[in-house]
């Protein structure tokens, strides 16, 4: 509202040029009578300024052949065979074991970095999805208005360098992000909303788990797309469908793969 006082998320807001013209001419006139706000403002734009600037060669590199949407068409194919191949050989043991007393056991890795599965990766994600979309007063630790100091904290906690995918272009802006237990180690999320209260998390932790393609799950109203890749797994979740769901992984995947 034009009246509302001024907080961190309209300067955040007008340093991303995602303010109307309304409340940007309001939040303009505030920073005239406050210029320790402003100079932070000044700061956060020569930041952004410099970012852009040192990233500028990844909006040109192709997306990798492997996560084009024919590959990841013809990846989950071969996957559903080998799903069916694998059900048929269990039911076979199942057989030899109802007569012999065949008997398996599953081993789990523990600790940072330690490979999970693709299933139990997606069920921590969309756990940390469901604790904190719901939050009013706190869904993030660190909000967007110290997008820096955000940044260079997860960064450092999972060991990883880290950037906050530009998701505007899908209507969603960043509202912050905080840390997450992930078995001995740390995982980072980031979380964005839109205009229609649609939020959307970005999940990243150390798995030593192969590389994978785009992979596609739903758990009740949450859809999430998940891939492994140079040591870290990452996850995008947000009550959407696959199809708006797949061009925002493949922003995201453009902007934290490397």
């Amino acid at each position: 509202m034009p009246g509302a006082p001024v907080g961190d998320d309209d300067l955040a807001a007008l340093v991303d040029g995602r303010l109307t013209p309304e409340r940007r001419a309001a939040v303009e006139a505030w920073l005239a009578e406050h210029p320790d706000a402003a100079a932070r403002v000044e700061a956060d734009r020569s930041q952004r300024d410099d970012l852009r600037a040192r990233l500028a060669f990844k909006v040109e590199e192709p997306i990798p052949s492997r996560l084009r949407i024919a590959n990841i068409r013809v990846a989950r194919r071969a996957r559903s065979l080998s799903q069916l191949r694998a059900v048929a050989a269990a039911v076979a043991l199942v057989a030899l074991g109802g007569a012999g007393g065949w008997v398996a056991k599953d081993v789990a890795g523990t600790g940072q970095g330690a490979s999970s599965s693709p299933v139990a990766f997606v069920s921590d994600a969309v756990g940390a999805y469901r604790t904190f979309v719901v939050e009013i007063a706190h869904p993030v630790e660190v909000r967007a208005g110290d997008e820096a100091h955000l940044i260079t904290w997860l960064s450092k906690r999972i060991g990883k360098p880290l950037k906050a995918p530009d998701l505007t272009g899908f209507g969603f802006r960043l509202m912050g992000g905080r840390v997450l237990p992930a078995g001995a180690g740390a995982a980072a999320m980031l979380m964005y909303d839109d205009d229609a209260g649609t939020r959307l998390t970005v999940y990243v932790r150390a798995d030593k788990g192969a590389e994978t393609a785009f992979q596609f799950m739903r758990e009740g109203e949450v859809g999430t797309f998940t891939w492994l890749d140079r040591g870290f797994g990452f996850a995008v979740s947000a009550k959407a469908d696959r199809d708006r769901l797949l061009p925002i992984a493949e922003a995201v995947y453009k902007d934290l793969g490397a």
